[in-house]
């Protein structure tokens, strides 16, 4: 039976039941259908009529009718979700002091350390899996458990509303297939930016936990298996929230646009100077990638990236590379 939640027992359920269908009925009549004899009739009609399930008319002989679901039923079951909701919060409210007490006394419950490439690729999936609001990243090169291309949790994640901060350092663009892994990223709506250099492997959700290194672990494959901590709510995560923003800050934006126009933060929006090769090949150089690493992502000599690259310094009237990519930033040609 289904109106427990309503305060309804079983046999009181299939009475009803029996009487909805009956319209008007003697207890007679509803004995004769419901299997009952006339003494049990007569006080499941009165429990029914006492719960405001049914009503009945003062001839002789009465007559009983169901009262309609929506006046009999929807109030109580409505009663019974507010009780529902109002133990659930003190409950989660119970529970976070519970949690709060325990991080306390036992250092267990704040950090978990988690042993081998499997195990980390697993708790990686599960909580991108479980994340509401926004993951932060630190991606560096040779992956040590999910390679580039293979995270489909993110895109997941971005598809329900989840904004995803990430940040590269230079190296990683070394790897095979690591660029094209990227744009596709920042396509689905990922936010992403490059560094020189990043400090260790991170990742981050809702700022409520975290995965990073205990002990570093070599590349996929190695015999050097990856110690990791899980690390929840605490000022440990705090900090590692802190560095994340730290390096954020400095980082410079990596973006991908196809739409011919070029959007600057100078404001300046117009037709696009530059071409899909000078873009990309402007990306990789933002990004820190050496030439060799980009004339082989883009399939190019090396001495015509360097010739691309000096044409792109004309253009912009910058004196040096560093200049190039502070222009490149700073008109949003990247």
């Amino acid at each position: 039976m289904t109106l427990e939640a309503a305060g309804v027992s079983d046999t009181e359920e299939s009475a009803y039941r029996i009487l909805v269908t009956m319209g008007r009925a003697s207890a007679h009549d509803f004995a004769v259908r419901a299997g009952l004899d006339s003494r049990d009739a007569e006080q499941t009609l009165t429990a029914l009529t006492a719960k405001g399930l049914a009503s009945h008319t003062d001839a002789v002989p009465r007559l009983y009718r169901a009262t309609p679901p929506d006046v009999a039923l929807m109030p109580r079951l409505k009663q019974q979700a507010d009780a529902l909701d109002h133990a659930r919060a003190t409950a989660t409210g119970l529970l976070e002091i519970y949690r709060d007490t325990m991080r306390r006394s036992d250092a267990d419950q704040l950090i978990e350390v988690i042993t081998g490439a499997d195990a980390l690729r697993q708790h990686l999936r599960r909580i991108q899996a479980d994340t509401r609001d926004e993951m932060l990243w630190f991606c560096k090169a040779q992956y040590v458990a999910m390679p580039s291309g293979s995270n489909s949790e993110e895109f997941d994640a971005l598809a329900r509303g989840v904004r995803y901060r990430v940040l590269y350092e230079k190296a990683f663009f070394d790897d095979e297939g690591a660029v094209d892994n990227v744009i596709e990223g920042v396509r689905a709506g990922e936010v992403a930016r490059a560094v020189a250099h990043l400090p260790l492997r991170l990742a981050v959700s809702d700022r409520a936990i975290a995965i990073c290194p205990l002990v570093p672990g070599g590349p996929y494959g190695s015999p050097e298996e990856p110690t990791t901590a899980l690390v929840r709510d605490s000022s440990l995560l705090a900090a590692l929230v802190a560095l994340f923003e730290r390096y954020w800050d400095d980082a410079v934006p990596l973006h991908v646009d196809d739409s011919g126009t070029v959007s600057g933060t100078d404001g300046v929006v117009g037709a696009d100077p530059l071409s899909a090769t000078d873009r990309r090949l402007l990306s990789l150089l933002v990004a820190g990638v050496a030439d060799k690493a980009i004339a082989s992502q883009m399939g190019l000599s090396r001495r015509t990236v360097q010739r691309h690259i000096q044409q792109l310094m004309t253009f912009a009237d910058a004196a040096t590379r560093m200049q190039l990519a502070w222009q490149a930033a700073r008109r949003g040609w990247v």
